[in-house]
């Protein structure tokens, strides 16, 4: 196995290829606190890309109701059992990567789910920590506590479906970092979903070889965001390019939220995949099950977050404004500027939205404005 280089768990460790970074990465944010799991982007998903023999039960985007659901059933719950312990100290994780923690023989540490695992996608959708009985009020933050979390393929820089695949039909692109599968090339063994962390690879049984979320590339190759992420109805999700730490720059969105504010995280950071989609974490849930979700540094994210200053409170107000991939950002006094890559303004948006009040009667009609039902 080689020796690389995992920034997300601050240390070096083993995997079964050589780094090998793309020259520019895809990546995402979802900011978790504005998700309301209407399904809207698991639907777009659905129809565009999923609706053929054998992918019924293909969801390459979902969203589970944290901390009981789950899809495919436990996905997270298993694996973190069978991983052990977990120990991270000053940023640094001192555990075993699912690489490391790999049983003799195999490359990963991982399980296959059964297929009654994927009947219930929506399985604890709502279901909150504790109870709430005879009407009784919630303040946040609060002991009774839930919160939606959209996944899609992380498109990892260490994909753990690709150092499994025997055929070697898995490969991450060079120009972008996507993950994909050479479908001529594979034979069905389902290594990869075995060996996938996040269970974000689905067996076509129909075709006979796996398939996985592809990360809208032919729109991405037009700068133009996935499919869920212009379907967002609550603008939680922004697509584009992250840095390595060493390169981050200020004026890249996903760079300054990831590296400089340090406000997103990754998903389960441990398993040593080195994720590229992050998430900025709900501001209500208890510390000690974010902290072992996302990583260390949770609560310094949301206190960030909860205080943001303008720089950063504008830069939340281009999430969702455009279905163009936003490479540069800046701000203007109250007006916040999403760019092209040579520095062209792409479009502007307000801090705040201007507030109109209507008098009650209206003068040049003659009428009182009232409510229509």
């Amino acid at each position: 196995m080689a020796r690389v280089h995992n920034w997300q768990i601050g240390r070096e460790m083993s995997y079964w290829y050589p780094e090998s970074r793309p020259s520019r990465q895809f990546a995402a944010i979802f900011d978790i606190n504005k998700c309301i799991a209407c399904q809207t982007c698991t639907l777009a998903c659905k129809t565009t890309w999923t609706s053929g023999r054998g992918q019924e039960y293909m969801l390459w985007n979902n969203v589970e109701s944290k901390p009981y659901g789950f899809y495919p059933l436990a996905w997270d719950l298993k694996l973190l059992k069978e991983l052990g312990p977990q120990e991270w100290k000053e940023g640094t994780y001192e555990g075993r990567t699912i690489f490391e923690a790999a049983r003799p023989g195999e490359r990963a540490l991982g399980w296959r789910p059964d297929d009654i695992d994927y009947a219930n996608p929506n399985v604890g959708e709502d279901d909150c920590v504790g109870q709430v009985e005879n009407g009784a009020g919630l303040e946040v933050p609060h002991l009774n506590w839930f919160f939606y979390l959209a996944r899609i393929c992380n498109h990892c820089t260490y994909p753990a479906c690709l150092a499994s695949c025997p055929r070697g039909s898995i490969y991450k692109r060079p120009e972008d970092g996507i993950v994909l599968v050479d479908q001529g090339r594979c034979r069905g063994y389902q290594e990869c979903v075995k060996a996938c962390p996040y269970k974000k690879v689905f067996f076509n049984p129909m075709t006979g070889t796996s398939e996985k979320c592809i990360a809208c590339f032919p729109k991405f190759e037009q700068g133009l965001q996935p499919q869920c992420f212009v379907n967002c109805i609550g603008k939680i999700r922004m697509a584009g390019w992250i840095s390595p730490p060493d390169k981050a720059r200020p004026d890249n969105p996903i760079d300054y939220l990831v590296h400089i504010k340090k406000i997103a995280k990754p998903l389960f950071p441990q398993f040593g995949l080195e994720p590229n989609v992050y998430y900025i974490p709900p501001i209500h849930a208890p510390s000690s099950f974010l902290n072992q979700m996302f990583g260390p540094g949770t609560e310094a994210a949301i206190k960030a977050y909860r205080n943001a200053d303008d720089d950063l409170a504008g830069l939340l107000a281009l999430f969702g404004c455009t279905e163009k991939v936003m490479p540069r950002w800046k701000r203007q006094g109250d007006m916040v500027i999403a760019m092209e890559e040579n520095g062209s303004e792409m479009l502007r948006v307000p801090m705040r939205e201007p507030v109109h009040i209507r008098p009650a009667f209206d003068i040049r009609h003659g009428v009182t404005r009232t409510n229509c039902p």
